[in-house]
Parts: C-alpha cells; sequence; structure tokens
C-alpha cells in the first residue's frame, strides 16, 4: 500500500480540470513534487484551454480535446528540452488550464461625474453605468500579462482592471461618435456600440475578447438635469409668453401640493394652487397686451391727441351737470367736485 502511495505521488498519468462555476479564469494543476509520467492523458473540455509552461517559459497550448503526452503531441516542449528521441522518462512542467466560456453580467460604473465635451452644451458631467460580458481569447497572453503563476485567478481579482479600462475610454468613445449627450440618452444602443468599439482593442491587449457591452442608464447630476429641464421647457414654449407662464405656474404645482399654498391642509393647497393659476393667467394677458401695445406707448404724444380728440363737449357738460347733482346732494364735497371739474375741462382744451 505503501509503495503505491509513494507511485502515485511521484508520477501523474491524467491532467485534466474538472470548472466550477465561481469565477475562476486560470487554474495550475496541483504538481507538488511530482512528475508528469510520458504518455499520460491531457484532457481539455470545451470552454477551456490548457498551457504547459517550463522553465518559466509557455511550451504549448492545448485547445479541446484528449492527448496523449508525447513528444509529438507537445514538439515545442520537446524543441525546449532538445528531445531529438522518443523519450520514456518523466518530465516535470506545470500546466495551468483557462476557462474561455462567457463570464456575463459584469457590472461597470462611474463612482463619480466625469466630464465629457459635448457639441450642444460645451461641457457636461454625466453618470453611466451598465454590464458588459468577456472571455479569454489568448491563454498565453493572458498567462504572461495578468494571471502569472497563481495557483488560481478569479474574475474578482480582475475586476478592478477592468472597470478602470471602462471609465478610462468612456470620454473617448464618446468623441469618436460625434453624437451630443442628449441624443446618446436617447439612444443608449449608439453609446453601447461605440464604447465597446473603443475597449475591443484594449482588452485584447491583454489576451480577452470583449463579447457584449450595455448601458442600462445615461444621466446627469441632479443640479444639471434640473437646469436641462428648464431649458428643455423654455425650448418647448419658445416665444409664446402665455405658454411660458402656464409652464412657469405648472412648475409651481408640486410646491403647492407639499404644502406651500398658506391655509393649511387640503383646502388651503387648493387655495393657493387656484391663486397660482389665477396670477399665471393674468401676468400672461398683462404680458401680452403690454407686448401688442408697445407701438401705442411708444407714442404718447399721438395717444393723448386721439384721445382728446375722442372727447366731446357735450359729454363733458352732461357730466358736469351730474357731478352738481352730486355735490347738491352730500355725495360730494366742493373740493372733490372742482377736482373732477377741472380735470375734465383739460379734456376739452
Amino acid at each position: 500500500m505503501a509503495l503505491m502511495d509513494f507511485i502515485k505521488k511521484q508520477f501523474i498519468d491524467i491532467i485534466q480540470w474538472t470548472e466550477a462555476d465561481d469565477g475562476t479564469l486560470a487554474w495550475r494543476f496541483p504538481m507538488a513534487d511530482m512528475e508528469i509520467q510520458y504518455g499520460a492523458s491531457l484532457t481539455v473540455r470545451e470552454s477551456q484551454m490548457a498551457v504547459f509552461v517550463n522553465e518559466g517559459k509557455v511550451a504549448d497550448v492545448f485547445g479541446p480535446g484528449m492527448y496523449k503526452l508525447t513528444t509529438q503531441t507537445i514538439p515545442v516542449l520537446t524543441y525546449l528540452k532538445n528531445w531529438d528521441k522518443l523519450f520514456e522518462s518523466p518530465f516535470k512542467s506545470d500546466v495551468y488550464f483557462f476557462s474561455t466560456r462567457q463570464q456575463i453580467d459584469q457590472k461597470w460604473g462611474t463612482p463619480q461625474p466625469i466630464t465629457i465635451r459635448d457639441k450642444d452644451f460645451g461641457a457636461v458631467r454625466l453618470r453611466a453605468f451598465g454590464n458588459y460580458n468577456f472571455r479569454v481569447a489568448d491563454p498565453k497572453l493572458f498567462h504572461t500579462e495578468i494571471s502569472g503563476t497563481r495557483d488560481r485567478y478569479t474574475t474578482d481579482e480582475l475586476d478592478g482592471q477592468l472597470r478602470g479600462l471602462v471609465l478610462q475610454n468612456i470620454s473617448a468613445a464618446i468623441a469618436s461618435s460625434n453624437i451630443a449627450f442628449l441624443d446618446l440618452a436617447a439612444n443608449q444602443l449608439v453609446f453601447a456600440q461605440a464604447l465597446a468599439a473603443q475597449l475591443v482593442p484594449e482588452f485584447a491587449k491583454i489576451g480577452l475578447k470583449l463579447e457584449g457591452m450595455t448601458v442600462q442608464n445615461l444621466s446627469l447630476p441632479e443640479e444639471l438635469q434640473k437646469i436641462l429641464d428648464q431649458k428643455i421647457g423654455m425650448g418647448m414654449v419658445g416665444n409664446d409668453m402665455g405658454k411660458f407662464m402656464q409652464y412657469q405656474t405648472a412648475q409651481a404645482i408640486p410646491k403647492f401640493a407639499e404644502g406651500g399654498g398658506g391655509g393649511g391642509g387640503i383646502a388651503g393647497d387648493a387655495m393657493g394652487l387656484g391663486a397660482g393659476v389665477a396670477l399665471g393667467q393674468v401676468l400672461a394677458q398683462n404680458l401680452q397686451q403690454g407686448l401688442q401695445g408697445n407701438a401705442a406707448q411708444a407714442s404718447p404724444a399721438a395717444a393723448a391727441a386721439a384721445a382728446a380728440a375722442a372727447v366731446k363737449p357735450d359729454d363733458v357738460m352732461a357730466t358736469l351737470e351730474k357731478l352738481g347733482e352730486l355735490k347738491a346732494k352730500g355725495i360730494l364735497t366742493q373740493e372733490e367736485f372742482d377736482a373732477k371739474k377741472a380735470e375734465l375741462l383739460k379734456k376739452l382744451v
């Protein structure tokens, strides 16, 4: 029994990896002090690749399949070891397995608003978040650039690096798309495509393939969103001042609903809301009339002349007689009568 344990410890004849669903990207086969038996079986399952590393150098890369490890099946390792004929003794190399299946629903987002150039607003601070999918496409490059000699390398360890790549390329993606912020917000698919196009070569530099990118939300900070809402509101009403007053009144409705209408309770809110609507209508009417009457106000002398021409002497005399009757009955005082009389006589001058 002890002899069998010794033999099992020294030689490996089956090399394989049963991949767990735990986000592992790279896994080193446990060699300890053991050596690989000549003719040993290497099993690489679908969605996996295996890399042989000998004395710190990547020797061979194996795709899905079952292999008998001989001089013919590991030609690069044979070359590195200068085997000029079939070897029969065990050999020692490190074997790394890589998961090549898609790693889905990887989150990205802007922890703080980022500033971008915008052709409509000049500069905009925006927030965005979404998810992306990727896979290991070049295990040799990924091994040399990222995972290295670790026993296990996971998506959690890579997450920060990939998030940084996304954030670093957002501004460049928007600039290259030449699409205004409002158009991007309305069509997030366009933004996702522009961002993916920017990121594909960046992922490839570390042996990864970006399979998909989504943008789930694109927004402004709250204070900038309020300014944008006002700008949109003004754009909707244009030069129609009546509509502008109605828009302003509508903007005040939430404040009255929160109890700012005065009087307390529902009744007070309703009264405040009614007063606000009425005030908006009156102001709109007065403002519209004022705009229409600008030409007449620009010529006060002409307006006075027209008013004087409209006054008839008979009407003035009839009014004075009525005022005299009111004075006689004590309704008007002598001072009031004299003031009105002087005012009417001026209209005849």
